[in-house]
């Protein structure tokens, strides 16, 4: 059985530590998975500055924000996710931006999905390890809902993306220039449902 409290206390990392994790590794010539080559280097250089301007540009919506002040109770938030993860670069500064709004009621922590593949084996999307996974758990831990990795009207068009073109940095432009113009808006809208059913 999964002992979720265990690795959130234990083993999960802040937002800012996350980030903090990801430019020393770059610094060091790594990434945060098991590939270090060139072109996974090259995607968690572009996610820095990703979230950097997620971090400073994306606000959450008025209904987000009613939704969150009537939550009442506590609740843990546990994301899987890796610096090199193109669609977590996009959508784990809302994650941030959720605590910052309700920190009375909501902690946030980080765990790399390599590091802990029985944890994602719990939470895989059609057979795959696909993150970001959001999990968010009551205060013993247990899991009340789940989202990730990608907001739902994406999932069919980055699939025809990859029939159209084999280049995959080609494919991570459509991707990333499909987020820049929503511009976190559908991913905020599925949250809000999500975490309207907390109370």
């Amino acid at each position: 059985m999964m002992n979720y409290s265990n690795i959130f206390v234990k083993n999960g990392l802040t937002y800012q530590t996350y980030r903090d994790l990801i430019d020393e590794k770059l610094k060091a010539g790594k990434t945060t998975g098991e590939d270090d080559s060139e072109d996974m280097l090259h995607y968690s250089k572009m996610n820095v500055h990703r979230m950097t301007r997620v971090d400073k540009t994306v606000q959450l919506t008025e209904e987000f924000l009613g939704v969150l002040a009537n939550v009442n109770k506590k609740y843990h938030l546990l994301v899987i996710s890796e610096g090199w993860c193109g669609d977590a670069a996009q959508i784990v500064p809302l994650f941030d931006k959720i605590v910052q709004a309700a920190p009375a009621h909501f902690q946030l922590r980080f765990v790399l999905r390599d590091q802990y593949p029985d944890l994602i084996d719990q939470h895989l999307t059609n057979g795959g390890r696909a993150i970001p996974v959001l999990l968010i758990l009551d205060e013993n831990g247990m899991v009340l809902n789940k989202w990730g990795p990608r907001p739902a009207l994406l999932s069919p068009l980055l699939t025809d993306w990859k029939k159209e073109d084999e280049d995959m940095m080609v494919v991570a432009e459509k991707l990333h220039g499909w987020y820049a113009k929503d511009k976190t808006l559908s991913t905020q809208q599925e949250l809000i449902e999500l975490f309207r059913g907390l109370n």
